[in-house]
């Protein structure tokens, strides 16, 4: 998997070795060699989606994009609306209902869910509630386009769950979506949001990784 970047032979060896990934992402002693033994993922996008819809099957696999923009997001905008809302919650309703200088609407609407679904408590060590604000780094950041992606990634200090990190020129302008996970970047496939936070959705599920504490009411929601 280390000397082929031929994305079609690939594509036959990930689905040749997709029973040995499943072992190691579930020993906790090698489930974080994950990407170093396969660094395909690094490469080439849509791995991530191909091993989700293997796991749950094809069907399963566009549920979420299939049902999101037709049942959900509209809901969630009607109900975000009752409530009494900061000048940053009508930005983000603004985005959601009008895809204008922000995040796209999608991706807005799934950061409105966060303030449906408030974060969940931090544990012990971290007693109380963070609020939705604060929480929606832990979904998305964005970088400026030509921002040293390596000094993005030493930076950080805490690495178990993924997140979203966005290229942009500004918030309307993203240039791709980048899945941060065990201080590695993961191209995604889409540069929609929605479907970018589909992909990171999955991701817990490939990598065998937990739910972020805060954001753990709404993934189960998800």
């Amino acid at each position: 998997m280390k000397h082929t970047s031929e994305e079609a032979t690939v594509k036959i060896k990930m689905r040749e070795t997709f029973q040995y990934r499943r072992k190691m992402i579930h020993d906790p002693s090698r489930c974080t060699n994950v990407l170093t033994e396969f660094p395909c993922y690094l490469d080439i996008k849509g791995l991530i989606e191909l091993d989700f819809a293997w796991i749950f099957g094809e069907k399963t696999a566009a549920k979420f994009l299939e049902r999101w923009p037709t049942t959900f997001m509209q809901k969630v905008i009607q109900q975000i609306k009752v409530l009494n809302s900061s000048q940053e919650l009508q930005d983000l309703i603004h985005c959601a209902e009008s895809d204008d200088d922000g995040w796209d609407s999608g991706l807005s609407s799934i950061l409105l869910l966060l303030h449906l679904i408030p974060p969940s408590a931090q544990g012990r060590k971290r007693p109380g509630k963070m609020s939705a604000s604060q929480a929606e780094k832990h979904i998305v950041m964005f970088t400026k386009a030509g921002t040293n992606m390596q000094e993005h990634l030493d930076s950080i200090k805490e690495s178990t769950q993924p997140y979203l990190l966005a290229v942009r020129t500004k918030k309307s302008s993203i240039h791709g979506y980048y899945i941060i996970f065990y201080k590695k970047a993961i191209p995604c496939k889409s540069v929609s949001g929605l479907a970018a936070f589909d992909e990171l959705f999955k991701a817990h599920f490939v990598f065998g990784a937990s739910y972020n504490k805060v954001l753990h009411n709404m993934y189960t929601f998800i």
